[in-house]
């Protein structure tokens, strides 16, 4: 065991918060990419993998739908971040002084009011925690960027104004990943089934796959269609549903999502997070 938990992206980065929150007892792991978070879990570089899979505001996280089902990972946990934007500048900078702020790009929108209202200029980022370790570096005293709390903790900038973002209910879901699955636990709160599957080429396949779902009283709080090697014509499909793979009615259901299918994998069974429920 390495107790490390790894992410995607720079310290600083709202997925360095969600391990924070999450598993404030591990070692955050930064990583370059979603597949090098992939890689260290697997490689046993890492124990657990934090990846963020969809936001309340852009919707899908680019890629993760294709790289979860062949990770190899499964689903053991999910977290709720919510996605507050700080202005950070130089120490002893006030905000008056600063003409130009950097962060990633889907950020810049989320904060255009704030921005507007102060008439800064924005520019992109590759990573708004990586901007905010070059403005600690390069010390450009009209810059500021915006990006987490947390950043300016570790790059020793001050925070200039907090939740600048325009709206208030942005938040991302992650999904904690390990090498092993764990298809025994039960809490207290609803569990979570995450599974993948291809339908077969008949029609009306997928009415007919969800229909055990409808007629057995599951609850799907989540269906994404995807391509398969940029095939037109081969769709992969990825789905949570509320509940348990050895409930009767969860059973049930999987029996027939089968009978109309090609393929299923189920890639995680976990607790539904709290914030989930509020």
């Amino acid at each position: 065991m390495t107790n490390r938990i790894a992410f995607q992206g720079e310290a600083g980065a709202y997925s360095h918060e969600a391990c924070q929150a999450a598993r404030p007892n591990m070692e955050a792991m930064p990583c370059r990419t979603f597949e090098d978070v992939i890689a260290a879990v697997k490689s046993g570089e890492a124990d657990l993998a934090m990846l963020p899979i969809e936001n309340s505001t852009y919707g899908r996280v680019a890629d993760i739908h294709r790289l979860l089902p062949e990770s190899g990972l499964h689903i053991i946990d999910e977290a709720f971040v919510r996605v507050r934007i700080s202005l950070l500048g130089l120490p002893g900078v006030p905000m008056q002084d600063i003409d130009t702020v950097r962060a990633h790009l889907v950020l810049l929108p989320q904060s255009a009011g704030f921005l507007k209202a102060h008439n800064m200029k924005a520019f992109s980022a590759v990573d708004s925690a990586g901007a905010a370790r070059e403005l600690s570096e390069k010390k450009p005293s009209n810059e500021g960027v915006l990006a987490s709390e947390l950043a300016a903790d570790i790059y020793g900038l001050q925070v200039l104004a907090r939740d600048v973002e325009d709206h208030g209910h942005n938040t991302t879901r992650f999904l904690i990943m390990s090498r092993d699955p764990d298809h025994t636990r039960r809490t207290d709160r609803k569990m979570i089934t995450t599974f993948v599957f291809e339908v077969r080429n008949i029609p009306a396949a997928l009415y007919k796959a969800m229909g055990g779902f409808a007629t057995n009283g599951i609850n799907m709080t989540k269906l994404e269609s995807y391509m398969v090697g940029g095939n037109f014509t081969a769709t992969r499909f990825y789905a949570d549903i509320e509940g348990h793979p050895e409930d009767r009615a969860v059973r049930l259901a999987m029996d027939e999502l089968r009978y109309f299918t090609t393929h299923v994998s189920i890639i995680g069974v976990y607790p539904a997070e709290r914030d989930r429920m509020a």
